[in-house]
């Protein structure tokens, strides 16, 4: 056990910068806004104070409208990176954070994270006044998911596929596939200076998101229909927001405020993600907004809302995590892609590895289900696996083997929340846990 999580602190500590951490030294060397909020989880075993200021200079770039952004660039590494500041260029963006940001959002798991933070140590908490801090700027990014993303439905949607965090999911496959005429003919790529090509996404793809987050840009990233013709209603994104929105109201709870509109928002997500279950699929999948089409497939972003309590179809996504397509307990952690699916893929990003960032959500959401054995027994493959390959970005669910950059930070901190409250039996040193490909 010690070994894990020494070598995680080890990880951590070494991709701390003095307010953030980075996700990978060489290939993301800015900060990116899901990653702290998962990075906060993690620190706060190592230092509750620490976590606190990771989550502190995320929202210190927060958006006049209310936005958190995708990425807070450090202009030392701006070639290091693309799109970088030069790219986005948001000091030109009126309203935009007084330091260089990405225009583009990403997954709301940052109430979640302030909340378990705080629970970490409250007495500091409290003497540092985090939470009083954190309650303004997370009830205006929730407010901006609701007011400017937020339509008819009841669900926020996301106007380019890297606000998903699932940056080539086959979800948007067929949308991607029908722009023409406007996709980026230069497509600089020093990802690939870290990260093998059949890891990452295609030049093909990458041209085109670089055409969408240009077209979202030079509207000034407004939001308006002009801005990004890409809108998706996601069901992990939902379901974060839907969790958020409770820890929300335990934050308000504590800061002496109402904590019923928060209650009430999170109940109206948690019902509106019923419009994105698919009962041919047996789990939750996007909806295109330009055609009001589900998306036919099964990823593991369509599991992610049974972490929601209440969501009216916990046992049916319980059955279809052990089932044939994700085969928990068989394969490496959770497979990104219905194992069956002809757009599956066993090494590149989205479309097949196992990533340890939706493990540790699925293991939260087993142990709340009632099923520690099961939640442990993930938590034991966590660490295994990362252990094994020096805390890599994901992994071929089938060997185990590496793939993307390693020493990857929400790997070190989610392994380290894992093995430090689940206490899986660990030994000390890896065991040999790949199986043979089918």
């Amino acid at each position: 056990m010690s070994t894990v999580a020494d070598a995680a602190a080890q990880v951590l500590n070494d991709n701390w910068r003095g307010t953030h951490t980075v996700p990978a030294s060489g290939l993301y060397p800015h900060q990116w806004s899901w990653d702290s909020a998962f990075i906060a989880i993690g620190l706060r075993h190592l230092s509750p104070v620490r976590a606190q200021t990771e989550l502190d200079s995320l929202f210190a770039a927060q958006w006049t409208d209310g936005r958190l952004p995708q990425i807070v660039f450090d202009v030392r590494h701006d070639d290091s990176y693309s799109p970088g500041d030069a790219f986005w260029r948001s000091a030109s963006i009126p309203g935009s954070a007084s330091v260089p940001t990405s225009g583009l959002i990403q997954p709301p798991n940052h109430a979640m994270a302030a909340w378990l933070v705080h629970e970490s140590d409250p007495d500091e908490s409290t003497r540092r006044g985090f939470l009083e801090r954190a309650y303004p700027r997370l009830s205006r990014w929730h407010d901006y998911l609701a007011r400017r993303r937020g339509g008819d439905s009841g669900l926020a949607y996301v106007v380019h596929p890297w606000e998903s965090g699932m940056d080539n999911s086959p979800y948007w496959d067929a949308a991607l596939g029908a722009m023409t005429g406007d996709t980026a003919a230069s497509v600089p790529r020093p990802d690939l200076r870290h990260a093998a090509a059949a890891h990452r996404p295609s030049n093909a793809e990458y041209g085109k998101y670089l055409s969408l987050a240009a077209r979202y840009r030079e509207n000034g990233c407004d939001d308006s229909p002009a801005s990004s013709p890409f809108r998706f209603e996601d069901p992990a994104v939902n379901a974060l927001w839907a969790r958020s929105e409770l820890a929300l109201a335990q934050i308000a709870e504590s800061v002496g405020a109402d904590p019923r509109p928060h209650l009430d928002r999170a109940a109206r997500i948690t019902r509106a993600l019923e419009q994105l279950w698919s009962d041919d699929l047996g789990v939750y999948t996007a909806r295109d907004l330009a055609t009001g089409v589900l998306q036919p497939y099964r990823s593991v972003a369509g599991l992610i809302p049974v972490l929601v309590p209440g969501i009216g179809r916990g046992d049916e996504l319980r059955s279809e995590l052990a089932g044939p397509h994700f085969r928990l307990g068989e394969v490496a952690l959770v497979p990104s892609l219905d194992l069956d699916s002809a757009a599956f893929d066993r090494s590149r990003y989205w479309r097949g590895p196992s990533w340890f960032n939706t493990a540790w959500l699925l293991a939260q959401a087993l142990l709340e289900r009632g099923e520690p054995d099961a939640a442990r027994a993930l938590a034991l493959d966590c660490a295994r696996s990362a252990l094994a390959g020096d805390f890599p970005e994901y992994l071929d669910p089938y060997t185990r083997e590496p793939r993307g950059t390693l020493r990857f930070s929400w790997t070190a901190a989610l392994t380290l929340d894992l093995v430090t409250r689940l206490k899986p039996d660990l030994p000390d040193q890896p065991s040999s846990t790949r199986r043979p490909a089918p």
